[in-house]
């Protein structure tokens, strides 16, 4: 399997979980791209394609809206992959919908939730306000899934 992983990380979390990803895909046959620092290459060599991100105001980042909209016709046409990494977890199917083009969310073999975490060391004054008035408190907080990762593994290696 040729993999592709194009994703976006702010603060370290879904680069975290495509770490652990690609690692039970295997490394020798995962190419990951982070959409914060790197261009999407073509989609065109890759058997696989999986796309995720984390959920910020409640859809994925907009560069990872992007691609998925501008490669849809070639997205259908792969071994497709989609996740997000989240801690709101009462909204998660409906940040999904939004997140996601209908279209893809039908084609994709494997959708993963994927939890998340607030890293209040890397966050702006504004999202810090926001994570604590979400948790309760002002410390980091991990909620990362390790099943669900490796349920989404099994599934898109199918």
């Amino acid at each position: 399997m040729n993999a592709l992983i194009i994703y976006m990380s702010n603060h370290g979390t879904t680069e975290k979980v495509v770490d652990r990803l690609s690692n039970l895909l295997g490394y020798n046959t995962s190419t990951l791209v982070n959409l914060k620092t790197e261009k999407a290459p073509k989609i065109d060599d890759f058997d696989t394609v999986i796309i995720g991100g984390s959920v910020h105001g409640g859809k994925i980042q907009k560069k990872v809206r992007k691609f998925c909209d501008a490669n849809i016709s070639k997205l259908i046409e792969k071994n497709l992959g989609l996740f997000m990494c989240y801690m709101d977890t009462k909204n998660e199917d409906q940040e999904f919908k939004d997140s996601f083009p209908n279209s893809l969310i039908e084609h994709a073999s494997a959708k993963g939730f994927f939890g998340g975490e607030f890293k209040f060391e890397k966050m702006n004054i504004i999202e810090k306000f926001i994570a604590g008035k979400v948790t309760g408190n002002s410390k980091s907080v991990s909620r990362i899934n390790s099943q669900a990762i490796n349920h989404f593994a099994i599934q898109i290696t199918g």
